[in-house]
């Protein structure tokens, strides 16, 4: 069955290909460019002024020779497919959105100090992957090098979702320090499928075959289409540089991807990310063969984004799941009761079968096996099991697989791919290793915005909600068929089209947040470094301003910064710096309208811009979290992950906090310990800040939900779906070891 089906979704492509060939170098579709960066570097005195700003709060709450600078290193243009896919009027798209708009937005609309661009290197052709890097260089080309307004980074993005636990890897961007021709690699490295295949994104087959003589926008999409099919593989075997200049250069593993990069031998870092996303990673997954061995290179990957606009990996919970040694679950555990509990989605496919077949007159003993019938169906396919239960609609499947207690959370959350996870758990390769990574946080952004958060506005465009507008086809498998029973998929895993619940999913995408550096100077040298040093924080999206330190690390008369390794000799002492973001102000400033004009201000930042007034928000409160990581891989990890450990509040003004603490069960503990901080911002308004919008009874089951839907029959396009949270910023992590 899988077979037919990949077969089936090849075949498809090459008949995209051969139309898009012929439309698109015939008469119809054109090659979709990297547009124009607009020649006008930010107001060189509203950069200075902000910059300035910035440096006295951080001078008056922790005098130093750092400055934060904010940034975003996860972007996505249309020479991504899915964003071309987002990108067409069926699914109420705005356009083509090429790397230029990506430069423009970060400079005049984010002003952000820097950000790098990631397209998915699976649909990049060499003719795409050269624009991109011209691209950049011109972005930074209009910067002044002695004082650059903001600086570009070049890189892409390794797209790998496994069909089970065992072959899940996940989706890593690889950034690049430099942008000089011998300092970047031909090609980027895409990532293959397990079958061996590059990664097909099924839905832009479809939109191909639906829309072919739909509009112009959907003519150029098959000459893209036609263009990635037309790039042949490279290759096995040969080395990088000894490749064809037009192959596309694939992996199957991470493994293959840092021999590649090893071959290249070019500054590269690796950064996961969207790890506990159940809409990329199976039921089931964890992070375990990734913390050590061919898997793991802590030489390049050393952070991980712990929170993007496709929502929050942070927290891990106890379910009390087992994860499957290979394959899908065959099992379906039964839902643990709170508002913090937990229904798996198994178990909800039984509940609402047994619902139609109780209402359709049948006996309880006969519903009562529909739904064991149905929980199977559903467990046995992984993350397509929603298409096993047609008809039933978002409000049907209530909160199911979803983290009810965690800040904004990822769709259907995976607890064992979280950062507390990979911080606390132990290597079962039986080396006593653990991963070390540094918490940063950035947009996912896939219409070339980096920077998104700086207002809560404009869900469709700066938030990922997507879906067929009104009276047009379903391009992105929102539709449900009205069939009453349960049905079962090939038990593989394998669906041809639509296994992204993405109606479901629209309610859980926000907009973007913001990786901060600690940086010596000003400059792609100083940024690169902090970034390797972990002395980087995320954010939700506003800039908040962070320092977490441990003030006596052993053998130093310094204190140590986030992202250090080190020990003491005598109780850890602990301090925190933090002062909330700058209240923004409607609309954009001047030189902003007039280096962009009105039409481009309107369609690239909609009228908002980043604009802050003199005052910032409050920082409420500091959250302490500390880990002991495991000992063995056997040791229980719940129990070791205390979140909060300490909650440590914050004057009631916004002239900063400053706090300090102690930890006194350090020292005869004999374990080492990890800690990190979160800073907790007065609460404000949010777009999908409260995901599903529930209401839940004595139980915590929500009986009552408000979706927000991305399509404007349900939630017109306008509708932001706002809701009060506490924005935050996370720190890196402090690990002190006990000596040997």
């Amino acid at each position: 069955m899988k077979q037919k089906i990949l077969w089936g979704i090849a075949l498809a492509g090459t008949i995209v290909g051969i139309v898009g060939y012929l439309l698109g170098y015939g008469y119809l579709g054109r090659h979709e460019g990297p547009g124009k960066v607009t020649p006008v570097p930010r107001d060189a005195q509203e950069l200075a002024a902000g910059l300035a700003e910035r440096q006295r709060v951080v001078e008056r709450l922790h005098p130093g020779d750092t400055q934060i600078l904010f940034g975003d290193l996860h972007v996505h243009t249309t020479f991504s497919s899915d964003a071309f896919v987002m990108s067409l009027p069926l699914v109420s798209g705005e356009g083509a959105h090429p790397p230029a708009d990506a430069c423009d937005f970060a400079r005049h609309c984010a002003a952000l100090d820097f950000w790098s661009i990631n397209d998915h290197a699976e649909s990049l052709t060499p003719a795409h992957w050269r624009e991109t890097v011209e691209s950049i260089r011109a972005c930074n080309a209009v910067a002044d090098p002695a004082n650059p307004d903001v600086i570009a980074f070049l890189g892409w993005e390794w797209t790998q979702d496994g069909t089970t636990p065992a072959n899940h890897w996940g989706h890593k961007n690889i950034i690049l320090r430099d942008t000089a021709e011998e300092k970047i690699p031909a090609r980027p490295i895409a990532a293959r499928q397990p079958e061996g295949d590059i990664v097909t994104i099924a839905p832009a087959v479809r939109a191909g075959l639906v829309l072919l003589l739909r509009d112009q926008r959907t003519l150029d999409f098959t000459t893209f289409l036609a263009e990635s099919a037309s790039v042949p593989p490279c290759p096995d075997g040969v080395a990088v540089r000894d490749l064809p200049a037009d192959c596309r250069e694939s992996t199957r593993t991470p493994a293959e991807l840092f021999a590649k990069l090893d071959d290249w031998g070019l500054e590269t870092m690796v950064i996961p990310h969207g790890t506990t996303w159940g809409n990329t990673a199976p039921p089931g997954s964890q992070w375990d063969s990734q913390i050590a061995g061919p898997q793991a290179d802590p030489a390049r990957q050393f952070l991980m984004e712990i929170y993007s606009g496709h929502g929050n990996s942070e927290e891990y919970r106890d379910w009390g799941i087992p994860a499957p040694a290979s394959g899908p679950a065959l099992t379906c555990p039964p839902p643990m009761s709170g508002s913090d509990g937990f229904l798996p989605n198994c178990w909800r496919a039984g509940e609402i079968i047994q619902e139609r077949c109780l209402t359709s007159g049948e006996s309880r003993e006969e519903c009562a096996r529909r739904a064991a019938q149905a929980r199977g169906n559903h467990a046995a396919v992984g993350r397509a099991g929603f298409r096993t239960v047609p008809g039933a609609s978002v409000v049907d499947w209530q909160d199911a697989g979803q983290c009810r207690d965690c800040f904004l959370p990822a769709f259907d959350y995976r607890p064992r791919m979280s950062a507390q996870y990979m911080l606390a758990r132990q290597s079962p390769l039986g080396d006593n290793s653990h991963a070390r990574y540094g918490l940063i946080a950035s947009s996912d952004n896939h219409t070339a915005r980096p920077g998104t958060g700086y207002k809560e506005k404009d869900r469709s465009e700066m938030s990922e909600s997507k879906g067929p507008a009104e009276g047009t086809p379903d391009l992105l498998g929102t539709a449900q068929d009205p069939v009453a029973h349960s049905v079962p998929l090939d038990t593989d895993g394998a669906v041809a089209f639509g296994d992204r619940d993405v109606e479901r999913m629209s309610s859980f995408f926000t907009t973007g947040g913001l990786v901060a550096v600690h940086a010596l100077d000003r400059n792609r040298g100083a940024i690169w470094q902090a970034l390797q040093d972990r002395r980087v924080y995320g954010t939700s999206g506003p800039r908040i301003l962070l320092h977490f330190d441990l003030l006596n690390p052993a053998n130093s008369s310094t204190t140590s910064p986030m992202g250090s390794e080190t020990s003491v000799t005598e109780t850890p002492r602990f301090g925190v710096r933090a002062a909330g973001a700058r209240i923004q102000k409607p609309g954009c400033p001047a030189s902003s309208r007039q280096a962009l004009g009105d039409e481009r201000l309107y369609d690239l930042c909609r009228n908002e811009c980043y604009h802050p007034s003199d005052q910032r928000h409050a920082i409420s409160r500091i959250e302490v979290i500390r880990i002991r990581p495991q000992t063995n891989p056997d040791e229980p990890i719940g129990s070791l992950i205390e979140d909060p450990w300490k909650v440590l509040p914050c004057p009631e003004n916004t002239d900063g906090c400053r706090v300090e603490f102690e930890d006194p069960d350090y020292q005869r503990s004999g374990r080492d310990h990890v800690y990190y901080v979160r800073a907790i911002q007065e609460p404000t308004a949010a777009v999908n800040g409260d995901n599903l919008r529930c209401r839940r009874d004595e139980t915590g089951r929500c009986i009552e939900l408000q979706p927000c839907y991305g399509n404007d029959a349900q939630t017109p396009y306008e509708e932001d779906c706002l809701a009060t949270i506490e924005e935050r910023a996370w720190s890196s992590p402090i690990w002190i070891d006990q000596e040997p």
